[in-house]
């Protein structure tokens, strides 16, 4: 079975620890985790430990450490740039493409996106949740790195990110080229770029191209932005050697 996995700020430096907080309350309370049991915690950046409980309070634990790992972030890194989306398709984005794999994700104020977020308290409040989606997806999927949420970016920035790229796929159902065909970096950072529900617009996506993104599909339905780069993701784990 594997092991429940509960976020901390940083791993003990030594041999015990008091799991508390919001994941002690949630370990010892919601999963009911007693004497003798095995658990993981891990700090969002790479760092893993495998512990025992050798106490259990009603919102604590107390732990041994039984053994500790650093998981190397992938050489080859994807990042998912999330267009806007109204209501909660945004955060099940976030949620589908975290566990899939995503290491970072940039929401993207694309000119079709019928979300707006607004610089201030509604547009990082928006973020903040995103950021929380990936947090809480990331412990479900057992994954040791949680992506960064970036702050959003227009088309401009969208630009300079693709720019720097080592690739930068966009995903567009009508074109001819399938991500099977293209071939695929080894290190760097790998930019998927989804487009909202209206697709992207032709000059963006002309600017895209300029800036040395390819479009691409990924096989013949047409999926919804929330899915995209979850399915995509999967797809760049078989093509590549990340999940290798």
């Amino acid at each position: 079975m594997t092991l429940a996995l509960f976020l901390v700020d940083a791993l003990p430096a030594g041999d015990t620890h008091v799991l508390d907080g919001p994941e002690g309350r949630h370990a010892a309370a919601v999963r009911r985790l007693r004497v003798g049991e095995e658990l993981l915690i891990a700090d969002g950046r790479g760092g893993t430990a495998r512990c025992a409980v050798t106490a259990a309070a009603r919102d604590s634990l107390e732990l041994d450490v039984l053994e500790r790992w650093t998981e190397p972030a992938p050489e080859l890194r994807v990042v998912v740039v999330q267009a806007l989306v109204k209501g909660d398709r945004g955060e099940l984005a976030v949620e589908l493409a975290t566990e899939a794999g995503a290491d970072a994700i940039v929401p993207w104020r694309a000119g079709r996106s019928i979300a707006r977020w607004d610089d201030g308290p509604r547009g990082d409040k928006a973020l903040t949740r995103w950021r929380a989606t990936a947090r809480e997806a990331a412990k479900q999927a057992r994954r040791p790195w949680i992506p960064d949420i970036a702050d959003p970016v227009g088309l401009p920035g969208l630009l300079d990110l693709t720019r720097s790229a080592a690739l930068a796929l966009v995903l567009e159902a009508d074109r001819a080229t399938r991500l099977a065909d293209i071939p695929l970096p080894e290190t760097g950072d790998l930019v998927v770029v989804v487009g909202p529900e209206g697709g992207i617009a032709p000059d963006e996506l002309d600017a895209l191209e300029q800036a040395g993104a390819r479009p691409t599909r990924l096989g013949p339905a047409v999926l919804r932005t929330s899915t995209a780069a979850a399915v995509a993701l999967g797809a760049l784990g078989a093509l590549t050697a990340r999940w290798r």
